[in-house]
């Protein structure tokens, strides 16, 4: 059964491509289909981007990739540190085999690559980082938000789109021809439209499917969102709707909540730095990369480009 689906899809997909190439038209599905897609592709990768960058690994082993350990982090929610006797240390996605400490932090442990690479090793010989204090993944809440603005997008194109009031033409059969011609030249933006004389009016009903515009206060919604979703990763955004300037101190305490979101991750990566440069004699450092400058290095900043 498994078989015959997987292959029904391929052959579907087949029959998609083959239409593509004969020169068959999108439909408004599958052009609909596609921008979704794009859409929440777009915010996703955006969301994840940030999300790998946030942390900064100092005296990290050459052999180590700052870049894959993140995205394991991001993925999977864990990543393993040990020492590889061919390949050096290493930070590598792996699975737990079973046996806890006290602590609830396994004592049996498999790294593992693509390339068909794996090591079984324990919690004597290697240190399990994790993504954060409740040993979770980051992809799924950033699914979610992309999930949604990529939602709110939608709505404001739609309404965007609805300002253009579309007018439904109702009239007999024997008159359509003549109302198309009419219609024609109304969304040609002629400036006089000619109808024939044995054209019946009465017959002829007009009705303006007018939409209200509500697409700036859709956008600031999705502002909202937006920082909702930097403010969980823990970058500085202004999360308040004032029309009004800011006082430094609300500002200060805005940021509270987005400083507060940063220590689970900083602190489990923290952890797990300790732990392995207790084990294998090596000082690796994890700091939160500075997404601001302060007011003394901007005005330093600012001579330097004035010179």
């Amino acid at each position: 059964m498994v078989i015959t689906s997987v292959i029904t899809l391929i052959l579907i997909i087949i029959h998609r491509k083959e239409g593509t190439k004969l020169g068959r038209k999108r439909t408004n599905f599958e052009t609909s289909l596609a921008m979704n897609n794009a859409s929440y592709m777009f915010y996703f990768n955006r969301l994840k981007e940030l999300a790998l960058s946030m942390f900064e690994w100092k005296n990290l082993p050459d052999s180590c990739d700052e870049r894959f350990l993140e995205l394991a982090l991001f993925d999977c929610g864990q990543a393993l540190f040990f020492k590889d006797e061919a390949k050096g240390y290493l930070a590598l996605r792996c699975t737990v085999n079973g046996g806890f400490n006290v602590y609830n932090i396994p004592i049996k442990r498999r790294a593992y690559a693509v390339n068909g690479y794996h090591n079984n090793l324990t919690d004597k010989d290697s240190v399990i980082i994790y993504n954060n204090y409740l040993r979770l993944n980051s992809v799924d809440a950033m699914r979610l938000y992309a999930m949604r603005l990529w939602e709110y997008d939608c709505i404001i194109d739609v309404n965007a789109r609805a300002q253009k009031t579309p007018v439904l033409l109702h009239c007999s059969e024997n008159e359509r021809l003549s109302v198309l011609n009419a219609y024609k030249e109304f969304d040609g933006n002629s400036p006089v439209i000619y109808a024939d004389r044995n054209l019946d009016l009465k017959n002829f009903d007009v009705l303006k499917t007018d939409a209200p515009y509500i697409a700036d206060k859709l956008y600031t919604l999705k502002t909202q969102i937006w920082n909702e979703a930097l403010t969980y990763l823990g970058i500085s955004n202004l999360n308040i709707q004032k029309k009004e300037r800011l006082v430094a101190d609300e500002v200060v305490r805005n940021q509270g909540g987005t400083i507060a979101s940063r220590y689970s991750r900083l602190n489990s990566r923290r952890m797990a730095a300790e732990a392995i440069n207790k084990m294998f004699g090596l000082d690796i450092e994890v700091n939160f990369r500075q997404d601001y400058i302060s007011r003394s290095e901007e005005r330093r900043v600012g001579k330097e480009c004035r010179s």
